[in-house]
């Protein structure tokens, strides 16, 4: 083989890597643009301004579709409340989902069983309550005691199906009635 074609196959090789680095960086860009949107869009359907809260909100993959969902995080807090999920939280869990609206196949009911897989984390919490406050503060009274009613009901509903021994203990267990307390706090009048 000639110096030449050794030369050629060295260009060839050499613009092949450079041709793929840079695909990966136009996917990059493209994947930045359209985040941003989605950040923007997060924004205007949260109320939420603070980025740490948007920042957990993208990492959890919020967005307009599973915005819904999200607003029945206390429920998953709900579910491992007692460290674990049984199959009667989680079938009490969806329907709770479902009479939100968020039924089997669309990404809000996707979102929760992603939430609900997964033990609860502070960010996670940090951040319901962040958009909670937001919505408070914009609701009227009748209107803040309705979504706290629909969320407590919801969530009694999930911390009652494991149901209570024999029917002589209280079906809600103590860290269940905590995370109901919050839930109670974060829509109060």
């Amino acid at each position: 083989m000639s110096k030449d074609a050794f030369e050629l196959r060295r260009k060839g090789f050499e613009e092949e890597f450079f041709q793929k680095r840079e695909q990966e960086l136009v996917g990059r860009l493209r994947q930045t643009l359209a985040a941003e949107p989605s950040r923007e869009a997060l924004k205007q359907i949260s109320g939420i301004s603070d980025e740490a809260v948007i920042d957990t909100l993208m990492a959890m993959h919020v967005n307009g579709d599973t915005f819904a969902a999200f607003g029945l995080y206390p429920l998953v807090e709900v579910a491992w409340a007692d460290g674990r999920v049984d199959e009667r939280e989680r079938e009490a869990f969806f329907r709770a989902a479902a009479e939100h609206g968020l039924e089997p196949g669309t990404p809000g009911h996707d979102a929760l069983r992603t939430f609900l897989a997964e033990t609860p984390h502070s960010e996670a919490r940090k951040a319901w309550f962040a958009w909670a406050r937001e919505v408070s503060g914009k609701l009227t009274a009748h209107e803040r005691r309705k979504v706290r009613e629909g969320l407590v009901m919801r969530a009694r509903a999930v911390a009652e199906a494991s149901g209570s021994f024999l029917g002589l203990t209280n079906p809600v267990s103590e860290n269940e009635a905590k995370v109901i307390a919050r839930i109670e706090e974060a829509f109060a009048d």
